[in-house]
């Protein structure tokens, strides 16, 4: 039987995932900092950056939540089938 909190992804590709969201981050901040536009519109930017990044975990959460729930419930059902069918003894009628 797995275990549900089995990782299957290895260290070095977690690194590199990291690693480029942190390039992507300050690389779009330095873009923002660099523009030849007003304040305003710099912090605009910086409160849209901020926004994504925020909604885009809520929703990878929310996307792995729903799939940690799904693949329990189906392992639960699976147990329920396989105990039914552990009971039945097709050579004994009732």
């Amino acid at each position: 039987m797995q275990t549900i909190g089995t990782q299957k992804d290895s260290a070095a590709w977690i690194i590199q995932t990291w690693a480029a969201f942190m390039l992507s981050i300050s690389m779009t901040t330095f873009g923002i900092l660099h523009l030849p536009v007003d304040s305003w519109v710099k912090g605009f930017m910086g409160m849209g950056l901020a926004f994504s990044v925020g909604s885009t975990f809520t929703l990878a959460k929310t996307t792995r939540d729903l799939h940690e729930t799904r693949r329990l419930t189906a392992r639960l059902d699976e147990a329920k089938v396989e105990k039914l069918l552990l009971q039945h003894d097709p050579l004994i009628l009732k």
